[in-house]
């Protein structure tokens, strides 16, 4: 991304005109993250001028690759593309810009008494089953397995609309007193499945639901661990939806990008540039300035590339950074006290990720799962110790001891992504395979021990997960691996801004932080205290997961905020057809 951006800043010498100076632009975004480029590129393709400043070298965020070795690209944050069912990709044209997915292949979880799970449908225990063997062991026989497998038979033909209906739709405004019930998503719901069950709108968890279901190890703790691992909280009441919903986000797209994450982010930026957006890096921003309770442009730090310190907005500013950062950069005379201590207490305690990339010179050969590949691609993701009793240890961990885990068999739904199964730009062909390893820890400033803890307790981590590896695959022994790249939570906190306590979501996944209520209930439909002043980032509802979701979901916000914006539709537009305007809702 770099080097379109040094082509810009050269032209720019070249014309002599100062970077950035006297210079206006519609909207002004802070940070140049995923969902900045998504906005720049709505708005600028829109036909709005548009200015991203962004203080790291280059853009991208959390949605970034590095390269700890000459020809292998690893992943420090994101892994996967969970944006395939909205309508992102087909609105930008991101094909036009090089964006490319490439098919994942099958997975594999592995509970500790050897029985694997291949994919949807195929069981091992040192051997292959028969189907009447397989259906006896999962229990699918049995009411509770059976109503899970028929509602999702059922939700199948509507899965793109309950997906759209929840990630790329607006949500309500709380004041306009609407239960869960009446919901869009929820009437999707219940319109597919004669037998859904109403509680599923309140307060039950995933773990109760699935728990009711019977659902066996390991199928029951990989669905534990994929929701924990991309936000809502499987224990926490009100979860079962979101917890269900974001696993077939997963599922739903099946494909993951060419060359990894941080190409997304370049088709995004592409799409941006094209359309005129300017983009500045090196260009920290220490202010926002307010005048009259609207946002009228931005103050860049001192130390900045712009020779010219004030960047101003026609329209509004657009915030890509961290909810908590809004007091500092507003300034707390603009806030009322009691908003800025809510915005203070904002809860990271839905854990945060240690991640570690390994590279090896073999691919692990699971004992419990002989031949489970032959003849196909390697799986793209496994879990190991997939046991929701250990799972359930190592939550007390994180989130009651307030610690790492220090037992092995704590290590619990440990998933691996194999990048190398699916996309071979990745990596040197032919002489390695790259693992993506994913464990969850307490926030840094959550830690006991303190926000360093699990710095200094990275050696004896990796140490436990390459044991824990060979009791599952005894091939993996020390000489096999290549190297391991660790990025722990407080790395990310220092690698991108915006991962305050290093944790990717940008808050606590719980009830009380989610939909209407993300990452407060007055700012969940984006808009801040100040006007013209709105947010765009992973603290807002949805969340992370490089949905291209904020940006879509912002857009109908700034066409009921703008004439602007509302009179200039172009065609290639689409508003969701489940979102409410504030006209409508009762609050304008």
């Amino acid at each position: 991304m770099t080097h379109v951006i040094d082509e810009i800043v050269a032209a720019d010498v070249r014309n002599g005109e100062p970077l950035g100076r006297g210079q206006r632009y519609d909207f002004v975004i802070v940070g140049g993250g995923p969902n900045a480029l998504g906005i720049a590129a709505y708005l600028s393709k829109w036909g709005f001028s548009v200015c991203i400043l962004e203080a790291r070298p280059e853009v991208g965020g959390g949605a970034e690759n590095f390269e700890p070795l000459p020809g292998y690209s690893c992943d420090p944050h994101a892994s996967f593309f969970y944006g395939g069912a909205g309508p992102g990709p087909e609105q930008l044209e991101l094909g036009k810009y090089g964006f490319r997915l490439s098919n994942t292949t099958d997975g594999i979880s592995i509970r500790p008494d050897g029985l694997a799970q291949v994919g949807q449908d195929a069981w091992y225990k040192g051997r292959k089953l028969d189907v009447a063997e397989m259906v006896s062991m999962l229990g699918f026989d049995k009411p509770g397995p059976k109503a899970f497998l028929e509602f999702l038979d059922a939700l199948a033909p509507h899965m793109q609309d309950l997906l759209r209906s929840i990630y790329w739709t607006p949500p309500y405004d709380e004041r306009w007193r609407t239960t869960p019930g009446e919901q869009p998503w929820a009437k999707i719901l219940r319109d597919a499945y004669d037998g859904f069950d109403e509680r599923l709108l309140a307060d039950i968890s995933w773990y109760e639901w699935l728990t009711e279901l019977e659902i066996p190890d390991p199928m029951k703790c990989g669905m534990l661990i994929g929701a924990w691992g991309n936000g809502p909280h499987p224990f926490w009441s009100g979860m079962a939806i979101p917890a269900f919903t974001v696993l077939q986000l997963m599922m739903t797209t099946g494909a993951a990008p060419v060359g990894g994450m941080h190409s997304l982010a370049h088709a995004l930026a592409r799409c941006a540039l094209a359309h005129g957006t300017r983009i500045f890096v090196n260009s920290p921003v220490s202010e926002i300035i307010v005048e009259d309770g609207a946002a009228k442009g931005v103050r860049v730090a001192d130390a900045s590339v712009l020779q010219e310190k004030t960047v101003w907005a026609n329209l509004g500013v657009i915030m890509n950074t961290h909810v908590r950062q809004l007091p500092g950069l507003v300034g707390e005379q603009h806030l009322a006290s009691d908003f800025v201590q809510r915005v203070a207490d904002t809860s990271l305690r839905g854990g945060s990720l240690y991640v570690a990339n390994m590279i090896a010179s073999e691919f692990p050969e699971f004992k419990d799962a002989p031949g489970a590949f032959d003849g196909k691609e390697t799986p793209t993701s496994w879990v190991l110790n997939a046991s929701t009793e250990n799972l359930m240890e190592l939550m007390r961990d994180v989130h009651t001891f307030r610690t790492h885990p220090t037992d092995i068999d704590h290590y619990a739904g440990v998933w691996f992504i194999g990048h190398a199964a699916h996309d071979k730009t990745r990596l040197r062909s032919g002489d390695a395979y790259i693992f993506d390893m994913n464990l969850q820890v307490p926030a840094p400033e959550d830690h006991r021990d303190g926000p360093d803890a699990v710095n200094r307790a990275s050696d004896e981590i990796l140490a436990n997960v390459k044991e824990l590896v060979r009791r599952y695959a005894p091939n993996m022994t020390e000489d096999k691996w290549i190297g391991c790249y660790v990025n722990t939570p407080h790395d990310s906190e220092f690698r991108n801004m915006g991962f305050v306590g290093g944790n990717w979501m940008g808050m606590r996944e719980s009830q009380d932080e989610w939909w209407a209520r993300k990452p407060l209930p007055e700012l969940a439909r984006y808009r801040t205290p100040i006007d013209g002043l709105y947010l765009c980032n992973q603290t807002s509802h949805p969340g992370g997961l490089c949905l291209i979701a904020v940006p879509y979901n912002l857009m109908h916000i700034l066409h009921e905020d703008y004439d602007e914006v509302s009179k200039t539709e172009p065609d290639w537009w689409y508003p969701s057809p489940w979102h409410v305007t504030d006209e409508e809702g009762g609050t304008a």
